[in-house]
């Protein structure tokens, strides 16, 4: 092993293509090569493939390399460094030799307690909450939960951390890993002040037409805007050839809700999923009330790739020289949905932060701060 340096945090990343999920690991552990002296964190993300094995894989990584402490999920496909992976047992791991006591696994949340786990967390964590007073840490969500974004609004009120992550994608299980393989709620590790960390979040659509005002609204039903009817309104917005054919805007066309008090005029995008055409009425996939502020966007491959090189630039700017590692989450309609099927995102990412260690998911729907976005990337730097 590499001689220790406890004042310096270390990184190492790798990921393994096989037939099954003793071939992956063994393929993953071969790419890894030399486990830093120290090494005490794992981030471990598998293809959806291998979730009924997740267990299996998390114990034998574990064993081999000696490292306690893991966190991951699964996903539709895995993100390395210049490379993405779908549809074969595939996993992508990033190991860290951090500080001693510089961050805190912690099980799920929301998974069943009434006041969503929080008393039970609090207990468990306090002691080291209260010493180190966490600004950053990375969280793995279960899409089945009930008022997920309640909770990521709890935590982040509990310990005014930032948490960056994504939901479990799979076509079967939805494993989780904090220390052990897990379902339900809300999990991850939170990191003191003494691990450096530069985040950054890239949307994937292109506001079009104005902002608006949702003027009367029941539930995910937006009744009017801006004191019209909505569907009068968004035809406007979204121009005369694809208001012509309303079939076209399934998938292209979304709704951004603007995030209140934001310097970066960020947005949540949610799924149109109903046009009223007798009454002019549009359903989205989220509930709606009057007085909020709604913008329609348009979901194209430029504006992403726009903004994802945007991003990363700006998040290599504020990491410097001192960058280590990477952890980037990508929603599922993004990656070959919309960059093709040449892992052009990740290479992307491999372009602006080099030969970064990096390991991810695509995920089914990403947290930056306290908040569920989708049709986004979100990318954590280490320094």
């Amino acid at each position: 092993m590499t001689e220790p340096n406890p004042a310096e945090s270390r990184f190492i990343g790798g990921h393994g293509v096989g037939s099954d999920w003793a071939s992956c690991a063994k393929a993953c552990l071969t790419d890894l090569g030399e486990v830093p002296w120290g090494a005490n964190l794992g981030f471990l993300y598998a293809t959806d493939v291998l979730a009924d094995d997740l267990s299996s894989l998390l114990a034998f990584v574990r064993s081999k390399t000696g490292v306690e402490h893991w966190v991951g999920s699964v996903g539709l496909g895995i993100a390395a460094s210049g490379i993405e992976i779908y549809d074969r047992p595939a996993a992508a791991i990033l190991i860290a030799a951090l500080p001693e006591d510089s961050f805190r696994v912690f099980a799920p949340l929301g998974s069943g307690a009434d006041d969503g786990g929080l008393a039970a967390f609090r207990n468990d964590h306090n002691a080291w909450l209260t010493q180190h007073g966490p600004v950053f840490g990375v969280a793995h969500g279960d899409p089945r939960t009930r008022a997920l974004d309640e909770i990521l609004s709890a935590l982040n009120a509990a310990t005014s951390t930032f948490l960056v992550g994504g939901l479990s994608a799979s076509r079967g299980g939805l494993p989780q890993i904090a220390d052990a393989v897990t379902e339900g709620g809300l999990s991850g590790v939170l990191f003191d002040p003494g691990v450096r960390v530069a985040v950054g979040l890239t949307q994937g659509c292109t506001p079009i037409g104005e902002t608006r005002t949702i003027t009367a609204a029941e539930g995910e039903v937006i009744v009017e805007l801006d004191d019209r009817p909505a569907l009068e309104v968004f035809k406007e917005d979204i121009g005369e050839l694809l208001a012509h054919d309303l079939r076209r805007v399934g998938g292209y066309i979304f709704a951004g809700f603007p995030i209140t008090g934001s310097d970066t005029g960020d947005y949540l995008v949610r799924n149109l999923t109903g046009i009223d055409m007798g009454r002019g009425w549009i359903q989205v996939g989220a509930p709606v009330a009057a007085g909020s502020r709604v913008v329609f966007c348009r979901r194209d491959h430029d504006s992403a790739r726009t903004d994802l090189r945007r991003m990363l630039k700006d998040v290599k700017r504020r990491a410097g020289d001192g960058a280590k590692a990477a952890l980037y989450f990508s929603c599922v309609a993004r990656g070959r949905n919309l960059f093709g099927d040449q892992s052009e995102e990740l290479k992307l990412v491999q372009t602006e932060l080099g030969g970064l260690p990096l390991a991810g998911f695509f995920a089914n729907g990403e947290i930056s701060n306290d908040r569920l976005y989708g049709y986004t990337g979100v990318l954590a730097v280490f320094g």
